[in-house]
């Protein structure tokens, strides 16, 4: 029972000594000028992420629109559309037409869509 407790406040001052060297060689930055770049990035990724599942949720139930052979990716609000199965030009053009109608999409680029 020693050993281990020897073991163990070793290993805490390690561990101590090794997080006071990795604070102080960061460079001094205001924390709340971090944290608010780190809350704009969290806040753009999670919306990123809302609208890819809310346009694949729209194609998957959209009717006429193979909606789970379309791949889709957002970033920054601008969705990509691609897809290994061929598409009539009018299946496309619903495709992109409901991306285009969710919430917070800037553009949708549907050049990864195979056509006839």
């Amino acid at each position: 029972m020693k050993k281990f407790a020897i073991a163990a406040a070793t290993a805490t001052a390690l561990t101590l000594t090794l997080a006071n060297a990795a604070f102080a060689q960061q460079p001094s930055q205001a924390p709340l000028t971090v944290a608010a770049g780190e809350v704009t990035k969290v806040k753009e990724a999670t919306s990123d992420t809302w609208i890819t599942t809310k346009v694949k949720a729209d194609l998957v139930t959209e009717k006429g629109i193979p909606g789970t052979d379309i791949k889709v990716e957002t970033n920054k609000g601008v969705v990509s559309l691609s897809s290994d199965v061929t598409l009539t030009d009018s299946q496309k053009e619903m495709a992109v037409a409901i991306a285009k109608k969710i919430k917070g999409v800037q553009a949708v680029s549907a050049d990864g869509l195979k056509t006839n």
